[in-house]
This record gives C-alpha cells, sequence and structure tokens, in this order.
C-alpha cells in the first residue's frame, strides 16, 4: 500500500479540525513545492539522474536545507531502486514518506511541551524581535486558559518600545494576568517578581518574554543567562521548556537564528510562526534534520487557535493534500 493511501485512511478516520488547519495553513508551500512535484513528474517518462537533479533543486527552492535534500534524495534513489520504481508518478508517495521518517529519525523527541503535573511550568520565550513572539506567548496562554490552567504572562522584554504594551494587549484578549515593571528595568528582577506571583496565585504556567536584540549578541545571551538563574534558584529544574520562535517566511535567515541561540541557550524546542505566509514551508525539516531541535508548534494562520501542536504526518498531509485526496 501506497504511503498516500496510508495516509489518506489516516486523516479519514481523523475527526479533529487540525488536519484541516495543516492544509489550509501549507497551501501557499503546497501550490508552489507540489506544483513544481507535478510539473517534474509530468515531463519525465523515468526515474533517472535528471530526474533526481531537478528534483533536488525544487526542494532546495522550498528551503527543505541542502543537508536534509541530500540525505532524501540518497533514500529516494536506494528506495526507488529497492521497489523497482519505473514510474515517475510513484516517486511522489515515496517522497512524502521519506520527509515523515526523516523528521522522525534520530533523535528521541516530543512536540508535547514539558508540562509539570504538580507545581508550576515555566516557560522561557526567546526569539529575534518581529518574529511573532509576543503573539505566540498570546496564542499559548489562550491555548492553557481554555484548558483550565490557570496561566501568568512576564513581560520580560522590558528594552524594546512598546513590548510590554504588546504583551499587555495580549494579556487582556486573553485574560492572563501580566506581570511587569517599568520600561527599562532588568528583566531578571522582572522574572523573580513573576516567580513569586505565580507561586503566591498557585498558577499553573508562567509564560516569560524575553529581548531580541541579536544584533548585540553578547549581552543578550548574558541577560538570557542571567534571567535562566534567577529562574532556576527560584524553581530548581526550571525553566521547563526554552522556546525558541521563528519567522518561517525568513526561511534559511531562521535556520541561522536558530544556530545562534542553539550555540547560547538551551533552546528545548520552536515555534514556528507564520507557515502559513510562506511558500518556502521545507524549513521545518530542515531545523529538525540539522538541529536536532523538535519543533513543538507552528502558526497556521491569524486566529487564535491557529497556533497548533507539530505533527508529522499531517504537515506532510498538507504538502501533498492534492495528491493524498485523489489517491483511490
Amino acid at each position: 500500500m501506497s504511503f498516500f493511501k496510508k495516509l489518506k485512511e489516516k486523516i479519514s478516520k481523523s475527526t479533529d479540525s487540525v488536519t484541516e488547519k495543516f492544509k489550509e495553513g501549507l497551501t501557499k508551500t503546497r501550490d508552489s513545492f507540489s506544483g513544481k512535484v507535478n510539473d517534474l513528474v509530468a515531463r519525465y517518462r523515468k526515474v533517472d539522474e535528471d530526474f533526481f537533479e531537478e528534483l533536488e533543486e525544487i526542494l532546495i527552492q522550498a528551503d527543505v536545507g541542502f543537508d536534509t535534500v541530500m540525505q532524501l534524495i540518497e533514500e529516494l534513489k536506494m528506495e526507488v531502486k529497492r521497489r523497482n520504481i519505473q514510474d515517475p508518478a510513484e516517486v511522489q508517495s515515496v517522497i512524502s514518506e521519506k520527509l515523515v521518517e526523516i523528521y522522525n529519525s534520530g533523535e528521541e523527541y516530543s512536540s508535547k511541551l514539558n508540562i509539570q503535573q504538580d507545581g508550576l511550568t515555566v516557560i522561557l520565550f526567546v526569539g529575534v524581535n518581529g518574529v511573532g513572539k509576543t503573539t505566540t506567548i498570546g496564542k499559548l496562554g489562550y491555548k492553557f486558559k481554555s484548558e483550565g490552567k490557570k496561566v501568568l504572562m512576564a513581560a520580560g522584554d522590558t528594552f524594546r518600545a512598546g513590548a510590554i504594551e504588546q504583551l499587555e494587549v495580549w494579556g487582556e484578549r486573553v485574560g492572563v494576568e501580566v506581570i511587569k515593571q517599568a520600561e527599562g528595568s532588568d528583566p531578571a528582577a522582572v522574572m523573580y517578581d513573576a516567580i513569586q506571583a505565580a507561586k503566591s496565585r498557585n498558577a499553573d504556567i508562567l509564560l516569560c518574554d524575553t529581548a531580541g536584540r541579536l544584533q548585540n549578541k553578547v549581552n543578550l545571551m548574558k541577560e538570557l543567562e542571567k534571567v535562566k538563574r534567577v529562574i532556576e534558584r527560584e524553581i530548581p529544574g526550571a525553566p521547563h521548556e526554552v522556546i525558541l520562535v521563528l519567522d518561517a517566511t525568513t526561511g534559511q535567515n531562521a535556520l541561522i537564528q536558530a544556530k545562534t541561540f542553539k550555540e547560547a541557550t538551551n533552546v528545548s524546542g520552536i515555534v514556528l510562526s507564520k507557515l502559513d505566509g510562506t511558500a518556502k514551508g521545507g524549513i521545518v525539516l530542515a531545523i529538525r534534520n540539522e538541529l536536532k531541535i523538535p519543533v513543538k508548534f507552528v502558526g497556521l494562520g491569524e486566529k487564535m487557535d491557529d497556533l497548533q501542536e507539530f505533527d508529522a504526518e499531517k504537515y506532510v498531509y498538507g504538502l501533498f493534500a492534492d495528491q493524498v485526496e485523489k489517491t483511490e
């Protein structure tokens, strides 16, 4: 049974609306990537070296990442040979299968957040300005509150003009209290206050914003280390997650940012915002395969519930939905 057929059966049994969100959110990438693959398949009568060279180019253009593309092409060639595939149309299903395998291979990972069953969970958010960090915090605050959890937010980005107010707007929108100090205050002091407030209010989740001035990298990384030290001193084992927010529309630049933050702080997961706004959704695979960091959530639209937990199979369905649905 082809992977497309298996995926179609699995999707048809699914009753949630999340699969549809992945399909809608990945429209731009699907139109670009799958459209090019369809054209490629239509132009070739057999699967040969020229076919693979053109496929390689399409994958690189989708920002799958050079190393990941090389690995994928190598595995595809072996699989085509093993199954004795002659018809280029059959390769599409194998591509989707290999994409899921690549994402799920290697180190153990989980797209689930490390939520503490007993006591306060502290999640620290890092990332450069403009990637959608505050929006991500607001949407996750909404998600946790909808699940019945008591949530607080810490306005730790005390340097960017308007950052505190932006978080406060989100706090009002989702009904979550924001702990803050004056603009220009020490972010570590804000975190200390926020932890004390979270303890006294018996909060379940504390979502912590941080500054994102990457152009002053040394100072920023020192600041993040200080913030983490204060959090760990007050709650041993915290922060329980360090989430790096990346803007999917920046493609390979997001990968460079991820490498920089990974060097400086112990990033445990990625939120890829604005995935619906790019035709280069292959960056999901590049991040996972090259950095060995799991993508925890992806932004698939503007609405409050459009920040969705990442799922490799639903992601691949979003890339190949048209072909999957045509499968008999």
